[in-house]
C-alpha cells in the first residue's frame, strides 16, 4: 500500500527522499489556489520562479503575463499579483496567454520539489483531482506544503489532511504522525472550515491586506474539479489524465 506523508514546510525537504514519488505542492493562500485558477480560466501555461529577477526575465523572454508577491502584497513592476481574482476580474485578457509567478512562499516550494516523480499543484480548489492522480500513480506521496517563509502553516497542513481523508482506503495514512495530526486538524476543522482557519496567522495577515476575497474564494473545495497543474519538462500544463511515464 502506497504510503501519504506531509512535509510541513520546505525547509524539512532534506530529511524525505522524493525518489519516486508524487509530490503535491501546496500554498492554499495563495500561489497554488491562483495557479489551479489561471489555468482553469484558459492560460495555457505557468513557468513558475523563485525570484523576481526570474520573473521578470521569464515575461521577456516568453512574452507571457508576470504575476509577483512579497509579504502578501503584489510587487512593483509586474501585470498581476497572487491573486485568484487577477483571473476572474482580469483587465485584459489572460485566455490562450501564457504566465510566469513568483511568490513569497509557493512557487520556491515547487522549484525544490522537483526531484520527484511527479510534480502537481494542490489546493482546496482542485482537491478531487489531486486525489485521483494520486489514485491512478500509486505511488507514494508526499504532501510538500509552502508554509510561510519556513514556517508550519494551519491552512495548508489542514488541505493536507483532507486528501488523507479522501485516500485513506487506498492509502497507509496513519504511520506518519504529520499525516495523522493533519487528519486529525482537517476532521476538526471540516464543518466550518472558514470560521476554524480565521484563527490562521495567515488568514489574519492578509484579512489586514484587504484580501479576504482571496480567502473565501481559495476555501471553495472543488470549484476547479477536473483542473490539475503537473510540471512538465520546464513548466506548469493542465493534466491530460495521462499516467507519468505513459
Amino acid at each position: 500500500m502506497p504510503k501519504l506523508d506531509i512535509c510541513y514546510s520546505p525547509e524539512l525537504l532534506p530529511l524525505y527522499d522524493l525518489t519516486g514519488q508524487v509530490a503535491v505542492i501546496v500554498d492554499i493562500l495563495r500561489a497554488s489556489s491562483t495557479i489551479v485558477t489561471a489555468l482553469g480560466e484558459g492560460v495555457t501555461h505557468v513557468f513558475p520562479v523563485a525570484s523576481l529577477e526570474e520573473c521578470t526575465a521569464y515575461g521577456q523572454q516568453h512574452g507571457c503575463l508576470t504575476a509577483a508577491e512579497r509579504d502578501g502584497v503584489p510587487a512593483v513592476g509586474f501585470d498581476l499579483g497572487n491573486s485568484p481574482f487577477g483571473f476572474l476580474d482580469a483587465a485584459f485578457p489572460v485566455w490562450g496567454r501564457a504566465l510566469t509567478i513568483s511568490t513569497t512562499n509557493g512557487t520556491a516550494a515547487l522549484r525544490r520539489s522537483l526531484a520527484a516523480e511527479a510534480v502537481v499543484v494542490g489546493s482546496f480548489l482542485n482537491l478531487g483531482a489531486v486525489a485521483e492522480f494520486a489514485r491512478q500513480q500509486g505511488r507514494d506521496v508526499l504532501v510538500v506544503c509552502a508554509g510561510w517563509k519556513g514556517r508550519f502553516c494551519l491552512e495548508d497542513t489542514v488541505f493536507g489532511g483532507a486528501l488523507a481523508e479522501l485516500l485513506a482506503d487506498e492509502f497507509d495514512v496513519r504511520s506518519s504522525d504529520a499525516t495523522l495530526a493533519a487528519l486529525h486538524l482537517w476532521q476538526q476543522s471540516k464543518a466550518d472550515l472558514a470560521g476554524y482557519l480565521l484563527q490562521s496567522a495567515h488568514v489574519r495577515r492578509l484579512n489586514s491586506l484587504e484580501a479576504s476575497q482571496d480567502f473565501d474564494f481559495c476555501l471553495r473545495i472543488d470549484a476547479y474539479a477536473d483542473v490539475l497543474p503537473i510540471w512538465k519538462k520546464d513548466r506548469l500544463v493542465l493534466n491530460q489524465g495521462q499516467l507519468v511515464g505513459s
